[in-house]
């Protein structure tokens, strides 16, 4: 049940939505505002009769509408938190700085005269608060947003909006064009030296509380993330009580809207400006990071737990002996217990918080699925425990020969939950760089959310392959999976490994087709066995990628893949000869450009039955046993659109006895000696699922990836969504949940036939009109190969 915040002085609760949700025909995101009366709020959660319901009806606070909304999804707000949110206009923001915290609970305890850095033009500027609270003429809403009047200093002077007036009302007084109002968004707030909070007309100038710490506001700065060396610039520097905390904006995760707070003791202050991100930067040596103190290594030291951090993988025994895995979100120190602490988001539901300390949030969960504990109480994972090398004893080259090679750490794919979870949002999926979108969307789209193609990334290859397939492994799907998130540098050591591998010198830079990457690396590199065997006229044949090749087919004119698929096999006289694990399949089009169809429906299910050699099939109109095929018949309009059209003995000649038909020439079908004179029923059927789809538009490659089993369980991935900086920036690809798909896909061809383009909602036009590539799987076949 949804924790009841403490009412305003008017008897309301207030809340904000932690998911989007639909009501009629609007779409109210995360990040919304909403308030309910307390009086409502224990009528409908806390009375015996009539049991409590999962809904609540609730006012939407930025435009005043009435919404019933799923109580999963409301987090509870004071009313002084929920108007200082107010003033964020983007709801995804105002989400992303409640669920920070640190910004939001210094904004509450700011009062005028506090020294600031305000974010004007994305500049950054000195200023002080002179006023805070609500700038709008008193209305009938709920709650007014409030904001901070600021009066800008040094370079920022003449940099503002106003002096000191909004609209005709004077909230102070300072010189025209000196004074800016703001949300608190746009402010860093610079502690009080000696944290007097009623001195405030004597607060000194920020510098002055910089020069006490060992990084300063602009320096240049490295840490760590996920095992990975980050460069950033030092945004904000300040201190909560004896620790001195930093601000930092990294280079690599895209605009200024991305911060982390990170304790002084992780950061490193570099000694020359650092430049733009190298795509190089992962193989350079990193540096050393600042140590914790004595105390703090032995403390951590005694429990064998000193390469814990954050997304390592745990055990945890509880007080009654019982054990408990989960995954680090958070390691650091709590108010008032000495000891290094960590927040661990467990597997069960077998915790106490959803992420929250004391009324503080420090890191997001399921609620009852956040535990906070000592982090020498978490002990490694033995499911998921690796052996890196630097930890071996050095040995000389002959003895090093001899030792057995760690198995390298697996993560296994996302699914439902742990793939929203995971990897929705920007700087999310593989990073794009350099032309690579052919790249990104085919990785993503083969390792994200399935494992059916995983052999490649532990069978043993040849040696040649040896290197590409550790790339693949560890430098991109394992980090894809463990943290969502693949740098363009690890893509880019691929390349460079496919370029001295293969055939082609410009796999670094130019731009390619997926199915020229898949090819080269299945079969030129790693030397797997086909995913597809196929027979044609008694002559087998072998492939990775299926090609779909059709004449102009004018009784088509929104196909979905299952006909598309079987009419190809029909003109081309194929067969199947045995299930495939993975089922590849192009789209008939001809370059980037043209396209013979201009929406295609997907095919969630694609029945290969009728496709497979030397299989059971049954009667299309009788259900027994098959035993004859026609060709012609398949084209016969009196039959059903799909399927291939194979009949027993006594159909074969009643169908063909029709005059219209009596040319047809039914070939024999080969059956199985355990089907001949079947009498058990249905025949059964083989079936594969749909679980990704590549798109092309103008040269560009996005994906489509199935996370769940619903309709509307698509996200759709683009590794170049955005850009940061010019020629030396860098991409920054992001992942999205797409539900909007479901709506078309139950839509009846007709209707679908006639919906323009422009007109879908969301990304749907490019899942419909630009699809390229569908990749199928069998999961029973996948578990052999």
């Amino acid at each position: 049940m949804t924790a009841l915040p403490p009412p305003s002085p008017a008897g309301n609760c207030f809340y904000i939505l932690t998911e989007g949700c639909a009501y009629g025909s609007r779409h109210f995101p995360a990040g919304t505002l909403c308030c309910c009366s307390e009086r409502s709020y224990l009528w409908n959660f806390c009375r015996e009769s009539p049991p409590p319901t999962r809904f609540l009806r609730v006012i939407v606070l930025d435009d005043g509408s009435g919404v019933t909304v799923d109580v999963g999804i409301l987090q509870p707000l004071r009313e002084e938190a929920a108007a200082f949110l107010l003033a964020i206009g983007n709801p995804k923001e105002r989400l992303s700085f409640f669920l920070e915290r640190l910004s939001l609970e210094a904004a509450l305890g700011a009062a005028p005269g506090r020294n600031v850095v305000v974010e004007v033009d994305r500049k950054f500027f000195p200023g002080v608060i002179r006023y805070v609270g609500s700038i709008y003429k008193p209305s009938l809403a709920l709650l007014a947003p409030v904001f901070f009047g600021v009066e800008l200093q040094g370079e920022g002077e003449n940099r503002g909006r106003s002096d000191g007036s909004y609209h005709g009302t004077e909230f102070f007084q300072c010189r025209r064009n000196c004074g800016i109002f703001l949300p608190f968004s746009k402010i860093q707030f610079n502690p009080r030296p000696g944290g007097n909070a009623g001195n405030a007309g004597n607060a000194e100038p920020s510098e002055a509380v910089e020069e006490a710490a060992p990084v300063k506001v602009g320096d240049a700065v490295s840490f760590y993330v996920d095992e990975i060396l980050t460069k950033g610039i030092a945004m904000a520097v300040f201190r909560e009580g004896s620790r001195w905390f930093v601000k930092v904006c990294p280079e690599e995760e895209g605009t200024t809207d991305i911060f982390r707070e990170i304790p002084m003791d992780s950061v490193v202050k570099e000694t020359l400006p650092s430049p733009f991100p190298s795509f190089d930067s992962n193989h350079l040596e990193p540096p050393n990071p600042a140590k914790p103190e004595a105390k703090e290594s032995s403390e951590e030291g005694e429990g064998g737990n000193s390469q814990l951090e954050v997304n390592s993988m745990v055990q945890i025994t509880l007080d009654k002996g019982s054990r408990v895995s989960g995954i680090i979100r958070w390691v650091g120190f709590l108010p008032q217990i000495p000891e290094k602490m960590a927040g661990v988001e467990l597997d069960e539901d077998k915790g106490v918080t959803g992420g929250e300390w004391l009324g503080r949030s420090y890191f997001h969960c399921a609620p009852k699925r956040g535990l906070f504990v000592r982090l020498n109480s978490c002990q490694p994972d033995r499911r998921f425990q690796s052996f890196p090398s630097a930890h071996l004893p050095l040995l000389d080259p002959g003895e090093r020969e001899a030792l057995p090679e760690a198995p390298p750490e697996s993560f296994p794919p996302l699914r439902d939950e742990a793939a929203v979870r995971v990897l929705r949002g920007p700087m999310r999926g593989i990073q794009g760089h350099c032309n690579s979108c052919y790249m990104d969307a085919a990785l993503f789209s083969l390792f994200s959310c399935t494992s059916v193609l995983d052999s490649m990334l532990f069978m043993p290859f040849p040696l040649r392959g040896r290197n590409v397939q550790g790339i693949l492994r560890d430098e991109i799907v394992n980090p894809l999976r463990r943290s969502g998130f693949v740098r363009a540098s690890s893509v880019m050591h691929l390349r460079e490994q496919l370029t001295d591998k293969g055939q082609c010198s410009s796999f670094t830079n130019a731009e390619k087709d997926p199915e020229e990457f898949l090819n080269l690396i299945m079969q030129q590199i790693l030397g797997m066995e086909p995913l597809l065997k196929l027979q044609s006229g008694g002559r087998e044949q072998d492939c990775y990628c299926y090609q779909i090749f059709l004449e102009q087919q004018e009784d088509l004119v929104v196909p979905n893949v299952q006909q598309l698929v079987e009419r190809s096999f029909l003109a081309s006289d194929l067969k199947l000869v045995e299930i495939p694990s993975c089922f590849i399949i192009q789209m008939p089009r001809f370059g980037k450009e043209y396209k013979m169809f201009s929406k295609i429906l997907p095919s969630l299910e694609l029945d290969i039955t009728d496709l497979l050699l030397d299989s059971p099939r049954e009667c299309c109109l009788c259900g027994d046993v098959a035993t004859l095929e026609c060709l012609e018949c398949f084209k016969d309009g009196v039959f059903a659109a799909t399927g291939l059209k194979q009949f027993c003995s006594s159909c074969s000649r009643q169908v063909h006895s029709h005059p219209r038909r009596g040319g047809h020439r039914p070939s024999l079908l080969r059956l199985p000696a355990e089907f001949r004179g079947w009498k058990g029923g249905r025949i059964p059927r083989e079936r594969l699922e749909l679980f990704a789809v590549l798109c092309i538009e103008t040269s560009h490659y996005v994906a489509f990836v199935r996370y769940g089993p619903g309709p509307q369980h698509w996200m759709f991935f683009d590794s170049m969504a955005d850009r940061h900086g010019g020629e030396s920036g860098f991409n920054i690809p992001a992942v999205t949940l797409c539900p909007e798909v479901a709506k078309y896909l139950e839509l009846p061809l007709a209707e679908l036939a006639l919906e323009q383009p422009r007109e879908m909602d969301g990304v749907a036009k490019r899942l419909f009109c630009d699809a390229y590539m569908y990749l199928f799987q069998s999961r029973k076949m996948a578990l052999y190969k």
